[in-house]
């Protein structure tokens, strides 16, 4: 199908499509194709090609006193079986950010469970981030730690952190619907401060939740007026014990078609895969990544999983995605590894078939008959 090329132009003249223009988008079927490829093309066009991951680490887990109804570590839903754990030790953490450095990840996130963090979790967060950033200096260090002030992100920012992750996780109008411990415009006092504060900020959804297109598209036009440049697009993988752990899963349609707009709205943003993703078909995930999603989140993603980073640069690099300089010597140095260790040829077909009457002459040994 032809790629709408007046958008294409709007794009490149920093404007981009309407709320109409997304809606009538995300209503009608029949303007699929136009938008995928019009999104593709807006993604080679607009979108780096150097696919980023960030590997996490899930610092604190367990007993959040807010009651998101779709999260397993919320202790409002006590049927639901996430462990629980205080702030992990120094160590660990420096442990999991080396085996994430030597994975090829340059980005590297603490994710810790909580609505905020007391004065004296910060100060531990702020001694990691400084350990962390001794012993491995070459890491962009994150952190998603809850509602943060500027008082407190000044002191992460003074320890080495970079980047202030803070999920909107729907539009402003659906999200009293799955949270009342919090308020939506608190997520977006914490951007705010983070980016008062000098910090990158890194911000997106959570799909499939019951709300409609139309909360989708608020959320990507609401995170391009607050000139976000790192977008994760999770997908509800419903946890048992919570309140939406049968919540009907989103179709792979219209996730795409969530994908494909956010990269119009959004255009210069990594659009990043993240949690509930492995739901997807493989389809779907070579498709998202032609019509947008350029990065990824990569670990265990606090209550549901995700491949590891040399699987997600396979896929990247299948979809036309070039490497950074780390994942290169990474993928490098494990084709070395293979090709050193790799065990000699055995005996051909035809010298094994002499010594073994039992091997059909023109079968393969899985199929040989005695």
């Amino acid at each position: 199908m032809p790629v709408l090329q007046p958008i294409i132009d709007r794009i490149a003249r920093n404007e981009t499509i309407s709320r109409d223009e997304a809606l009538a988008f995300a209503s009608d079927p029949a303007l699929r194709a136009d938008l995928f490829d019009t999104a593709a093309e807006a993604t080679k066009r607009f979108a780096s090609r150097i696919f980023n991951i960030c590997g996490i680490v899930s610092i604190k887990t367990g007993a959040c006193s807010c009651d998101c109804r779709w999260c397993a570590q919320s202790a409002h839903w006590p049927s639901s079986s996430i462990p629980i754990h205080p702030i992990l030790p120094v160590s660990e953490v420096d442990a999991a950010a080396e085996h994430a450095a030597a994975g090829g990840i340059t980005r590297f996130s603490l994710v810790a469970s909580g609505r905020k963090p007391s004065a004296r979790e910060t100060r531990m967060y702020a001694e990691h981030l400084k350990k962390l950033r001794s012993t491995n200096p070459k890491l962009e260090l994150c952190a998603s730690l809850g509602l943060l002030n500027e008082k407190d992100l000044a002191l992460l920012k003074e320890a080495g952190l970079v980047r202030v992750h803070c999920n909107l996780e729907t539009s402003e109008r659906f999200f009293p619907q799955v949270c009342s411990s919090h308020t939506w415009e608190d997520k977006v006092k914490t951007i705010r401060a983070a980016k008062a504060a000098g910090l990158e900020v890194c911000s997106g959804g959570l799909f499939g939740m019951g709300e409609t297109a139309e909360d989708r598209i608020d959320l990507a036009f609401a995170l391009r007026e607050l000139e976000v440049p790192s977008i994760p697009l999770n997908l509800l993988d419903p946890r048992p014990g919570t309140p939406l752990e049968h919540a009907p899963k989103l179709s792979e349609d219209h996730f795409l078609t969530t994908v494909a707009l956010y990269r119009l709205i959004n255009p210069q943003a990594e659009l990043r895969f993240a949690g509930g993703r492995l739901q997807l078909s493989e389809y779907a995930v070579r498709e998202a990544m032609r019509i947008g999603v350029n990065s990824a989140i990569c670990g265990s993603l606090l209550t549901t999983d995700t491949m590891g980073p040399t699987a997600e640069a396979e896929r990247f690099m299948a979809a036309g995605y070039e490497a950074d300089e780390a994942m290169t010597e990474v993928r490098a140095e494990s084709t070395a590894r293979k090709t050193l260790y790799a065990r000699p040829a055995r005996a051909d077909a035809s010298r094994r078939r002499r010594f073994n009457p039992y091997l059909a002459p023109h079968a393969s040994s899985a199929s040989a008959a005695p």
